[in-house]
């Protein structure tokens, strides 16, 4: 018999953690044949070492979520609980880190990536959308699953002007592909991305420049995919060539195109729901995995405006 502790910082996340009438833990316990206590902020889990190790495993995400502001449900445990199973970890050569996916909407979205040759992700911001979409490109080039690697950005100003940004066509593109390219830092040592963008295996590209093109047997991935048209959504998705899958990610919240102009994002997937090989997660605060701080400004966000009195107003 083996015993496990988790210590809770802040006493008020064993409610949302527990979840109602304990379900969340009960669960657990008939799940994997353990005993879960709570006694002084102090998780105690009891029972042989094959299942503790695993119920610790699934508290210690349920924690996260919960410190996160999430309040876990039944169905995210029982996502969690079969996560070993399901989606195990992305299978990625000298990466930095290891990759998997964290909250049980990170793994639907894995496995949307795995079982579809065309997913759509949408959700805010620090969900992982562009990071696992990476993640699961570089997997499948590793793999051999894939010949080529095709990262799409809209190059959309979002408040400013890019004529009048410093520099060539290149240097006033970057920033527009940058996260694309910080993520795969994370995942290939610099000199291996150096010579496979070289060598044309991995493609970093605005979504103008696809325009007339077909690829074969390439993952291709369409960032901030809510600032495009849906002209251009409709020339991307049938870019796609045999043995190819594309991932789009975005988030439909943050549209910076024209006023009255309506996102390919939304329009596609009000016209390719339902269809077989089509993926589509909606990831949701719950699966933010940035700054902890992240999540609470998102929530702000999406509430309405509050008033502050002006230093006028208040004498």
């Amino acid at each position: 018999m083996t015993e496990a502790t988790i210590s809770l910082v802040d006493p008020k996340l064993v409610l949302p953690l527990f979840g109602a009438r304990d379900q969340n833990v009960r669960l657990i316990r008939d799940s994997l044949g353990v005993t879960i206590t709570h006694r002084d902020s102090v998780i105690h889990v009891t029972g042989d070492d094959h299942s503790v190790a695993r119920a610790t495993e699934v508290l210690e995400q349920l924690k996260a979520i919960a410190e996160r502001g999430g309040s876990p449900a039944v169905e995210d445990v029982s996502q969690i609980l079969n996560l070993g199973q399901e989606a195990p970890a992305i299978d990625i050569s000298h990466a930095v880190k290891r990759v998997k996916p964290r909250t049980p909407g990170q793994v639907q979205y894995v496995q949307a990536m795995r079982k579809n040759d065309l997913v759509f992700a949408i959700g805010p911001a620090g969900t992982g959308k562009t990071y696992l979409a990476v993640a699961l490109a570089v997997e499948a080039l590793k793999n051999r699953l894939t010949r080529k690697i095709c990262l799409v950005r809209p190059a959309v100003e979002a408040g400013e002007s890019l004529g009048y940004l410093p520099g060539d066509l290149r240097a006033k593109i970057n920033p527009y592909l940058r996260p694309l390219l910080d993520a795969l830092h994370e995942m290939m040592e610099f000199d291996q991305i150096k010579r496979f963008m070289e060598q044309d295996i991995i493609e970093v590209v605005p979504l103008a420049y696809m325009r007339g093109r077909t690829l074969n047997e390439a993952f291709i991935i369409l960032d901030e995919g809510q600032n495009t048209t849906v002209a251009q959504m409709k020339m991307f998705l049938t870019r796609m060539g045999s043995g190819s899958k594309i991932v789009v990610s975005g988030d439909t919240t943050q549209v910076d195109l024209p006023q009255h102009a309506r996102s390919g994002l939304t329009d596609a997937l009000s016209r390719l729901r339902g269809i077989e090989g089509v993926g589509i997660v909606q990831l949701t605060k719950a699966d933010i995995v940035r700054h902890r701080l992240v999540q609470e400004i998102v929530r702000a966000y999406d509430e309405p405006a509050r008033t502050y009195p002006t230093a006028r107003n208040r004498h």
